[in-house]
């Protein structure tokens, strides 16, 4: 994860599952700075933020991933479940006023359909790994 300015950027995660991040970190914030009155992300809401991260990254859907809350496979232990659905449910109305783009984006996404079970090795990690892993070409 890096830093660009005021924004978490996912120095692992692509496209649509790096804009997912996106939107998990901006709801993290607004729910950290409203609940722990702390500079920055507590320890605990950091904590959150890289589990997701991670969560993401490992996601069997990759980037066809439906919202977790559609999603048949329930990737997060019990406590970081809870603690992300307490997250969401403060900050997701939040969001329109902070972040209306990325909160009508959230939105939208959340009406399509769930996609069928994904295919072995179609999540990012496995494909950024296989990436790394395969020789340059012309080398």
């Amino acid at each position: 994860m890096i830093r660009i300015g005021r924004t978490m950027t996912s120095n692992m995660l692509m496209g649509a599952l790096a804009t997912e991040f996106k939107t998990v970190t901006a709801m993290i914030k607004i729910y950290c700075k409203d609940h722990h009155q702390s500079e920055g992300l507590c320890d605990e809401c950091q904590a959150l933020m890289e589990y997701a991260e991670v969560r993401l990254d490992r996601c069997p859907y990759g980037e066809n991933k439906p919202t977790c809350n559609k999603c048949p496979i329930h990737c997060y232990k019990k406590a970081q479940k809870e603690q992300m659905r307490l997250v969401m449910r403060y900050a997701g109305p939040r969001m329109l006023l902070v972040h209306p783009i990325l909160a009508v984006r959230h939105l939208l996404h959340e009406k399509k359909a769930v996609p069928e079970k994904p295919a072995p090795e179609s999540s990012n990690r496995h494909k950024r790994l296989a990436s790394k892993s395969s020789p340059l070409s012309g080398s």
